[in-house]
């Protein structure tokens, strides 16, 4: 089956494409020719009567040839094709006809010298007319005007386009077969090659067939790699039948075995503070933490990051360890602590106010600090030292989380050679000359490639990290594979789109999409004729929050229509609120804000209802599910997981959600109504089409979205990740295991043991 669906459905479809175009055109180049043969036929009919019927047309006086020429029309009108004859006067009198000839038909012009051919549509089909001059003695008598059905042509042209279309098929069937069994042939020749070379090389299951023993290890490695050769098949077949948490558990346990799992991240996917007396948990607003919690729970392992909680000294216990999910302890969460000043130059200083804007094209100038610098390189390496210490075993499996480790890659390499090290950045990555920037993009560079693999969202975000690799360092790049070799190994360059798991563990608990409208409405006093517009993010510049409210403002100033109908419901958490671009961000967005509310404001409605608070996971869903249209128009972003959410939220196939096209989640959704949001006036009226779209299509799109993020869900990001190093580590084991035999077994120095070798690696 899956040969056939490799091979002959494919090429079944091209050739059913090529068929179906090209059957057409055969029938009309055949339909040409008949017409041409109905032509001549009439010009033969015209020559061998044209001089009868021009001397009996000149005996204007005698009725006998009158008679005589209706006689003849009536004889030669019994040719089944020939439909009938006519005579005209010069001056378009129809002085003679056949019995046949249509009552609704007069005389066509006459022609000049050269016979005139037209089509006329009747009541019983298509009908060539055919107009030849004829004279008497040098004096014109009018024309002779000769009918032909041509509705025989139509049939003949539909048999003969079913004829080639049914020969199309054979010859289809025929050649997808042909070609299956060649693909089939061929893969098992060279399988057998394969497994014959390695039968040489090592006779024996076990390999002692005058094998050297320090070469049986390799054998075996190779053939368990045999075992795998169809693995992106088997992705490929998995994401189409749905990646689950069991799924990625299973694929972690046979192709991980007993891999030791950590996780690095600055934010921690549990927060305890203190509110007066109590101990409040709350979840972080960040992408980052929503992918990565299911992975966790479904994998286990240790997850180190940043306690930042008022509360969360007191809820670790004396290893800063601490079991989660509250609930259902599925991992260890391992906190690290920061001072101020750390916090202020690490995380505020370098991460923020220096990389954060240099990656997102967004227009805020960034600031790098000697000092700033400092701290970043110091708590990244307090971070190696944690995962050193958390490390069960030398070779572990270690995920470093975003820009703000941009070092840690290569401080963990350092101590932990043999670790699979897989670094994921989570923001854009600039170009060359953008990122030429930073005073210390070489050692930011270096740093990520000690990374087995280095992952970014999308192939664009790839291409700009090899192009600066290749500006600032001297390394190998091959281009063919997406691969940088230092002088401290290889690094693997990978685009992986995140995403988010399928179904939501938000979405339990959620009341029907109807009870959601009604329930959000009546929270923000909004009648139910108003149409919900939903946007929500952290109070952030790369958002564009205050852009979006312009665009509304635009909205109502093209569209009157939409006064009182239409509402923007603005969830905005506040971050990062130290930073004075951040607090400068907020304050426009509420300014902007109350200056369209009071322009456009009545009666108890408001264009815009701004929110800045923090939201749990359940709340945003039931805001999504309630909404009419999702506004996504960040100014530049990653991928922005809000999009996805919003289109996992509406289990009802309804919803329109308008996206940026500077969000990664743009080059998947592609079903969403993309904007620019530079352009107000352009978003302002994807709003009015997205309010004014109709059902079945809204429903189409979303249905067709909803299957993209099912298909392409957290655990599919995670499986794909998770496989690329599972192969990196099997070669890596490999190659060391070669560089081994030649200081361990003497005999493999002569001829026959390099053939030996040789064949393995072949």
């Amino acid at each position: 089956m899956r040969l056939a669906l490799r091979f002959i459905l494919p090429l079944l479809v091209v050739l059913g494409l090529v068929s179906w175009m090209f059957a057409p055109l055969a029938g009309d180049l055949i339909e040409g020719w008949l017409r041409a043969d109905v032509e001549e036929r009439s010009q033969l009919v015209f020559a061998s009567i044209a001089d009868t019927v021009a001397g009996l047309a000149g005996a204007t006086t005698d009725q006998a040839a009158d008679h005589t020429i209706d006689l003849l029309f009536q004889r030669i009108s019994q040719d089944k094709r020939l439909l009938a004859l006519a005579l005209c006067t010069t001056d378009g009198r129809l002085t003679h006809r056949s019995a046949e000839w249509p009552r609704s038909l007069g005389c066509p012009p006459a022609p000049e010298g050269v016979p005139e051919f037209s089509i006329e549509h009747l009541t019983g089909g298509p009908v060539l007319v055919s107009a030849f001059a004829i004279s008497a003695a040098g004096r014109p008598m009018g024309s002779l005007v000769i009918l032909h059905d041509l509705s025989f042509i139509h049939r003949r042209g539909a048999r003969i386009e079913g004829y080639l279309a049914g020969f199309l098929a054979v010859l289809a069937i025929a050649a997808a077969a042909v070609t299956a069994l060649v693909a089939r042939l061929t893969l098992r020749r060279w399988l057998s090659s394969v497994r014959r070379g390695l039968s040489v090389a090592c006779e024996s299951e076990d390999g002692e067939a005058g094998m050297a023993p320090e070469v049986v290890p390799m054998v075996r490695e190779m053939r368990k790699m045999l075992r795998d050769l169809d693995l992106s098949t088997a992705l490929a077949e998995e994401a189409r039948s749905g990646w689950t948490a069991d799924r990625l558990r299973g694929l972690l346990r046979s192709k991980l075995p007993e891999a030791d799992l950590l996780v690095v991240s600055n934010r921690e996917p549990y927060i305890h503070n203190l509110q007066g007396s109590h101990v409040v948990l709350q979840r972080p607003a960040s992408g980052l933490v929503t992918a990565l919690e299911p992975i966790m729970q479904a994998c286990g392992g240790t997850w180190v990051a940043h306690g930042s909680g008022t509360a969360d000294r007191m809820t670790a216990d004396d290893g800063d360890h601490l079991p989660v999910p509250p609930d259902a302890p599925s991992y260890t969460l391992r906190r690290l602590w920061l001072s101020d000043e750390e916090q202020d130059g690490y995380y505020y200083g370098f991460a923020n106010e220096g990389l954060w804007p240099l990656c997102h094209i967004a227009f805020v100038r960034p600031t790098f600090r000697a000092s700033d610098w400092e701290q970043y390189v110091a708590v990244n390496r307090k971070f190696a030292d944690a995962v050193v210490a958390e490390a069960r075993m030398p070779n572990p499996v270690v995920l470093v989380q975003d820009y703000h480790f941009a070092l840690l890659p290569r401080m963990i390499r350092e101590r932990l050679p043999d670790a699979t090290i897989v670094t994921f950045w989570h923001i854009p990555w600039p170009n060359p000359e953008m990122f030429s920037i930073c005073p210390w993009k070489e050692e930011i560079l270096n740093g990520l490639l000690g990374s087995s693999i280095l992952g970014f969202h999308t192939q664009f975000h790839c291409i700009n990290f090899l192009a600066s690799v290749d500006r600032f360092l001297e390394c190998h790049i091959d281009r063919e594979h997406s691969t940088i070799g230092t002088c401290g190994g290889t690094t693997l360059i990978r685009p992986y789109p995140i995403s988010i798991e399928w179904p939501p563990a938000a979405m339990a608990g959620q009341v029907p999409v109807a009870e959601c409208r009604e329930s959000v409405r009546r929270g923000f006093h909004l009648s139910p004729e108003i149409r919900l517009a939903v946007g929500v993010e952290r109070f952030d510049y790369t958002k564009g929050i205050a852009d979006r409210f312009r665009a509304v403002e635009s909205l109502l100033e093209t569209h009157p229509e939409w006064l009182g109908r239409f509402t923007l419901l603005q969830v905005a958490a506040p971050t990062r609120g130290r930073l004075a671009a951040y607090h400068a961000t907020q304050e426009e967005a509420e300014a902007v804000a109350e200056a369209i509310n009071l322009r456009f404001g009545r009666d108890g409605w408001q264009p815009i209802i701004l929110v800045a608070k923090h939201h749990e996971p359940a709340e945003v869903f039931a805001l999504l599910r309630a909404a009419d249209l999702c506004l996504v128009s960040s100014l530049h972003d990653g991928m922005n997981l809000v999009a996805k959410e919003f289109v996992a939220a509406r289990d009802d196939e309804d919803g329109v959600l308008v996206l940026s096209t500077f969000a990664g989640a743009s080059r998947e959704l592609l079903e969403g109504l993309i904007v620019n949001p530079y352009d107000i006036a352009g978003m302002a009226e994807a709003i009015h089409r997205g309010l004014s779209m109709p059902a079945d299509q809204r429903r189409e799109r979303m249905k067709l979205m909803r299957e993209m993020v099912k298909e392409h869900n957290i655990y599919f990001w995670a499986g794909r990740m998770l496989m690329d190093a599972a192969r990196m580590r099997k070669r890596r084991h490999i190659e060391r295991q070669f560089a081994k035999v030649p200081q361990q077994s003497p005999t493999l120095h002569s001829g026959k043991g390099h053939a030996r070798l040789r064949a393995v690696a072949d």
